[in-house]
């Protein structure tokens, strides 16, 4: 299935900016030829006013599907609570032709490719901010972002105009960025943080039911 970007811009699906990522993106192809092992590209609706930042994909997840947080137990907490606030609708069957649809929301990774083990270095997260920042330049009513753990806050802050040094990230944090934009802080949903309660349902809700709030929106619940 070809899964088409509701943004102009995406890295292309042989990107060779990031060697590292690139061999395993080809070990993966080999192994699992019928994955998709490319780029995952943003999901959701280009007139967002919630922007959420993700990390990148996980291998039995977006690197498989092609769709964010598709495939892996992230995507179970993440959907559930965009739907909870009335941001997806549809069912999450864990398949990019379920139909799931979000509304007034968009994600989109800062890293776009598969890391080993999960973990970028910083090298691979710069390579991919271009893309970041053209994806949130290309987003004309979003006003209040999330970012999914602390690399995709770092990015986000840099691609929203702010400082690092007054910007620190933590779960629940709330940064004003200089145009005015403001970015709220949450762990990843990941199921490392999940299974060592790290984050809990209620933690992840509460971050979206600021956003929601934020961005003066009425939520589902």
């Amino acid at each position: 299935m070809i899964l088409q970007s509701p943004l102009s811009s995406e890295p292309p699906r042989d990107c060779p900016l990031c060697p590292r990522l690139v061999a395993l993106r080809e070990e993966c192809r080999a192994e699992h030829p019928d994955w998709w092992n490319a780029p995952v590209p943003a999901f959701g609706d280009p007139m967002a006013r919630i922007g959420i930042i993700g990390l990148a994909p996980g291998k039995q997840g977006a690197n498989r599907t092609g769709r964010p947080f598709t495939g892996d137990v992230a995507g179970e907490l993440f959907f559930a609570t965009l739907k909870k606030f009335g941001l997806a609708q549809g069912n999450y069957e864990a398949r990019v032709d379920d139909g799931l649809e979000l509304r007034d929301a968009i994600i989109i990774n800062s890293v776009r490719c598969l890391p080993p083990q999960n973990k970028p270095v910083p090298a691979e997260v710069h390579a991919c901010r271009p893309f970041l920042a053209d994806g949130v330049a290309q987003l004309p009513r979003a006003r209040t972002f999330v970012a999914l753990g602390e690399i995709a806050h770092q990015s986000a802050v840099k691609v929203l105009g702010g400082k690092l040094p007054k910007a620190r990230f933590a779960h629940g944090a709330e940064h004003r960025m200089p145009d005015g934009r403001m970015l709220i802080d949450s762990y990843h949903c990941s199921r490392y943080n999940q299974n060592t309660n790290r984050l809990t349902a209620e933690m992840f809700e509460a971050v979206f039911a600021r956003a929601v709030e934020l961005a003066g929106l009425t939520s589902a619940n």
